[in-house]
This record gives C-alpha cells, structure tokens and sequence, in this order.
C-alpha cells in the first residue's frame, strides 16, 4: 500500500459507506439492511454515537476514500480499581483493500486513542463463526479471557 492511511470521526455523510462496509461480509449481509434511503435507526444511532463524549465512530480514509472503519466506546468501571476500558466493535476494511495491513493500522490508532483517554484495557467481541479474525486479533496481541454471552432482546 503506497498511499497513507488517515482517520477521522465520522460524519453524518458517511454513513451509507459505513453501513455498506458493515454489511460487506457474510454476517454483517445477514443483519445489515443497506436500502436506500437508509433506515432512521442508523440516523438515530450515529447521532446518539456522535453526541456520547465516551464514544468514537473513526474513518480510515486513503485519498479521501473510506476504505475502513471501527466503533471504539469507553466505559468506566469500579473494577480494576475504577479503570476506564475501552471496548471496539464494527470493524471491518474495505473488501478492496483487504491483505494490505489496513485492519492492523485501524487497531493500532485506535488502541492509541485508548491509550490517550486513560485506558488500561482494550476490549473486543467477535462471532466464534469468524476464525480468520479470531487469529487476526490474536496476532495483534488479544487473549481469550472470557467466555462472552449475549442474550437478544430482538430489533
């Protein structure tokens, strides 16, 4: 990749791109709806995203291109001795750009942005069905520690 990779917080404008990036693999085109125009729920999430002070919706842009994206949310807690964490979902890399090292830049801005907010832990969830960024994850130093549950209260 010869061209440099930036970041920015998203906008409202890039929203459709976000939400096509989020649907580009086989379980984000199972629950992503990517019909134009756009269903109010993303609307109304990015503006609750945007105005949170403890959460960031981040671009990674080459040539003013958005070619990846990452929601990171920073969350106090009493344990660790009151730590704050910061927890990162939705990342996903263009399908055009994917091999080319992105997904690792993408983790490390935003284990740096974590670092700036006081952090002392990152954290992620991943489907058991995506063995391939399981690996990833593990590559870029992320240990299973836990065994996550979700219980859906449907959408």
């Amino acid at each position: 990749m010869n061209h440099k990779l930036t970041f920015r917080l998203a906008t409202e404008n890039d929203l459709v791109t976000i939400i096509k990036l989020l649907a580009d693999d086989a379980l984000g085109a199972l629950r992503e709806n990517i019909e134009l125009p756009l269903s109010e729920n993303y609307t109304r999430a990015f503006t609750r995203i945007s105005n949170d002070a403890n959460q960031e919706l981040t671009v990674g842009e080459i040539n003013g291109e958005i070619v990846g994206t990452f929601h990171l949310t920073f969350i106090q807690y009493l344990t660790h001795q009151g730590s704050l964490r910061a927890q990162i979902e939705a990342v996903r890399v263009h399908s055009a750009y994917r091999g080319q090292g992105i997904g690792t830049k993408l983790f490390t801005y935003a284990i740096d942005r974590a670092r700036e907010k006081g952090c002392n832990m990152v954290q992620l969830t991943t489907d058991k069905k995506r063995p391939k960024a399981i690996q990833f994850y593990e590559t870029l130093g992320f240990v299973a520690t836990h065994e996550g549950m979700k219980l859906k209260l449907g959408y």
